[in-house]
């Protein structure tokens, strides 16, 4: 397994966000990263939400969801050694929030300005789509990737697309988090 060291203080863990439209293998990747480095992954808090109503919400449930990402985020961060990967943060819910309810909840703004990740990998549409209750767009994600990408470039956040299939996307990921030392 590598491990990665970064330019971290005591007690404090690289975060990694990974971060794109519907169906572009983002469970998978952090999965798959958090075994590699030998680390926890945070998984997205939408899903376990959304089961519990049958899919449905309206704009005050993106702010408990939002606040069970972050509860989640931070929780697993605490028992993390030195790297943290999360399959979405606070930037996905903006993104949904604003395109579904042209509105995001303040709450959820100040708190993505208050969180910082060393890297946000954006995961490219060049996967096929595969079907899930809680998946609605199939037929936007060229739509959603141009809103990430746009965002993280006007907010200056540093990004690395991730694209390809397989062992290809995988270890471009890889790459991504070692360029991080």
């Amino acid at each position: 397994m590598e491990k990665v060291t970064g330019n971290t203080t005591a007690g404090s863990v690289i975060k990694v966000a990974i971060v794109g439209p519907e169906s572009t293998g983002k469970t998978t990747l952090a999965q798959k990263l958090a075994a590699h480095f030998d680390t926890h992954w945070v998984p997205e808090y939408a899903r376990e939400y959304l089961d519990r109503t049958a899919g449905k919400y309206e704009p005050p449930d993106l702010l408990e969801i939002a606040k069970g990402q972050t509860a989640l985020e931070d929780r697993l961060a605490g028992k993390s050694k030195n790297l943290l990967f999360c399959d979405t943060n606070l930037l996905v819910i903006k993104i949904w929030s604003e395109h579904k309810y042209k509105d995001c909840h303040p709450w959820i703004l100040n708190e993505m300005d208050s969180r910082k990740y060393h890297l946000h990998m954006l995961c490219d549409v060049d996967l096929p789509w595969t079907a899930d209750p809680l998946r609605e767009h199939p037929d936007l994600r060229d739509y959603f990737f141009e809103q990430y990408k746009n965002e993280l470039t006007d907010l200056k956040i540093p990004f690395q697309v991730i694209n390809g299939n397989g062992t290809e996307r995988f270890s471009k990921a890889v790459n991504a988090v070692n360029n991080l030392r």
